[in-house]
């Protein structure tokens, strides 16, 4: 993996969160909050585990298991 796919998987991670909170806000305003909810949640979940795997990818970069090119 090199600095630019970092990166980017990043901005893909933060979009999606922020896009969890979207739909969930929107589909508040036609369906009921535990029906948005569940829309939401599987964007979130993605986005979420998107996060984990970029910080234990940077941890591992960071101790020298697994260098990111530049």
């Amino acid at each position: 993996m090199d600095q630019h796919e970092f990166v980017k998987l990043a901005l893909v991670a933060f979009g999606l969160v922020i896009l969890s909170f979207m739909i969930l806000g929107f589909s508040r305003l036609v369906l009921s909050f535990r029906t948005a909810q569940i829309l939401a949640a599987p964007v979130g979940v993605i986005g979420f585990g998107l996060v984990v795997f970029l910080f234990l990818r940077a941890t591992a970069a960071k101790i020298g298991l697994a260098p990111i090119e530049k």
